[in-house]
């Protein structure tokens, strides 16, 4: 097979690996903000998680197979496409049920964008720098999942004060009460950019091993019935 390696696509896998943790990650310290202000009970508070999550488990096989299908480049952009318009709905409207729509749809891109990153990760890097890399990613995971709850403070903390700052033209937006939803603006212009660079990078063809692969939906039916 020809060599397909290409450090601007590793480069952009980093990447996404980067936004999948900074979105993913919020959940927990954005929890409390969404139950204080739809005045909402834990029990019913319990779906926000549910309807993200719950996403991966519905979307995970569907994305295996849809890559084998149309190839990783097309469900990189369905993924960052989603995840666009998901944090755009609950921006624009910020009620109940668009909060769990919007959730569900990020979860779901989430799930499509995994299923993609990590052979891609191993073509574009070559198979013998593989687990270098992986490790890499996890570092830049874990890097985004420290970071994204710090923004979220700074950014509560000022929107919510009374001094002038230069974010606040930016997030004029946002109303006073809800300042969480400042971070889902700042997902949309994520997953937007990551849309656009998708676009323009020539990424390898995604030759995925037998152990990546998916396998026919008859048989993750079948698998499903059996007890």
């Amino acid at each position: 097979m020809q060599d397909q390696r290409s450090y601007l696509a590793v480069l952009l896998v980093m990447m996404i690996f980067f936004v999948i943790s900074f979105i993913t990650n919020i959940m927990g310290p954005i929890f409390p903000s969404l139950v204080h202000d739809y005045a909402i009970g834990l029990t019913l508070a319990g779906f926000f998680p549910f309807a993200f999550f719950a996403a991966y488990g519905v979307m995970s096989i569907p994305a295996g197979i849809l890559t084998e299908r149309w190839g990783g480049k097309t469900i990189l952009l369905l993924g960052f496409g989603l995840a666009t318009a998901g944090s755009l709905l609950l921006t624009l409207l910020p009620g109940l049920a668009s909060v769990m729509l919007s959730l569900f749809l990020i979860g779901a891109a989430m799930a499509m964008l995994q299923v993609v990153i990590n052979p891609l990760l191993r073509i574009a890097g070559g198979e013998e720098h593989f687990a270098f890399n992986s490790v890499m990613a996890q570092l830049v995971f874990g890097g985004a999942a420290t970071l994204s709850p710090l923004v979220f403070s700074y950014l509560v903390t000022t929107l919510s004060g009374t001094e002038p700052h230069w974010l606040n033209p930016i997030f004029s937006w946002v109303p006073k009460n809800m300042t969480w939803l400042s971070m889902y603006g700042i997902f949309a212009f994520l997953s937007l950019v990551m849309l656009i660079l998708v676009t323009q990078i020539r990424l390898p063809e995604l030759v995925l091993n037998e152990d990546e692969k998916a396998g026919a939906l008859a048989t993750h039916w079948q698998l499903l019935k059996d007890r």
